[in-house]
């Protein structure tokens, strides 16, 4: 299972949302870059950065932010938020050299831009299946869609779609503990690899999301925290 630490990027900064909710933000540095060369210190591979004005707006706005993660850090950026279209997509792999990018809102609004996507990147592409009582949200998780997850995550895995991130919004950002099950039950439904998002909130609750069969899972607050620690983490992993 691989460990994904998470740095989302608001207006340049590293923040955290409570439960995908703009108004409930806490900044954890102004240094993105110095948090992300933190966890290629502690061992990571991987970072998963996630662009929350391009997520609300579909405007992208932290761009030079993971460039330049890429550039000084050597771990894969897997990044999400507002990819709305080939251009941002193509910038985004072809040019800043991102490992693997994630389609959300457009998953569900615009079909035919997100077979191209799978069509054209593959396994480069991650499928987000944002979830508030069992049915996708869109738009930043500000709004509904009336799809349910496991449905919708069959549709894209029919179009291409190899990798999934499920997030649980009600536990974003609460370190109340991951949704087991319902990872577990995505995982046995699809046999998609499942990188599992929201809740964690301690080294144990690593260990039990693995549980579930999912091939990796996103921690964020919790390192910030202090809650977790991402070396030992990746240790067990």
């Amino acid at each position: 299972m691989i460990i994904y630490p998470a740095v989302d990027l608001l207006d340049g900064q590293c923040v955290r949302l409570k439960q995908g909710k703009y108004d409930q933000v806490t900044v954890y540095s102004d240094d993105p870059l110095a948090m992300a060369e933190s966890f290629a210190a502690a061992g990571s591979a991987w970072i998963h950065m996630v662009d929350l004005n391009a997520a609300k707006t579909g405007i992208p706005a932290n761009q030079e932010l993971i460039a330049l993660v890429v550039k000084k850090t050597g771990l894969l950026v897997q990044t999400g938020g507002g990819i709305r279209n080939l251009d941002t997509l193509c910038r985004l792999i072809e040019d800043i050299g991102v490992a693997r990018c994630v389609i959300g809102t457009s998953a569900i609004r615009d079909r035919a831009f997100t077979e191209k996507a799978l069509a054209r990147y593959g396994s480069q592409i991650a499928i987000g299946l944002d979830a508030h009582d069992g049915e996708i949200a869109v738009d930043g998780w500000t709004s509904g869609s009336g799809v349910k997850v496991i449905d919708f995550a069959l549709t894209m895995k029919n179009i291409g779609a190899q990798t999934v991130i499920y997030t649980d919004i009600a536990r974003d950002g609460m370190l109340t503990g991951p949704a087991t099950e319902s990872t577990r039950e995505l995982v046995k439904a699809t046999g998609l690899s499942v990188i599992a998002s929201g809740g964690i909130g301690s080294e144990e609750d690593i260990a039990e999301i693995k549980t579930s069969g999912c091939s990796g899972v996103i921690v964020g607050k919790a390192i910030y925290e202090g809650k977790v620690r991402l070396s030992i983490c990746l240790q067990n992993a």
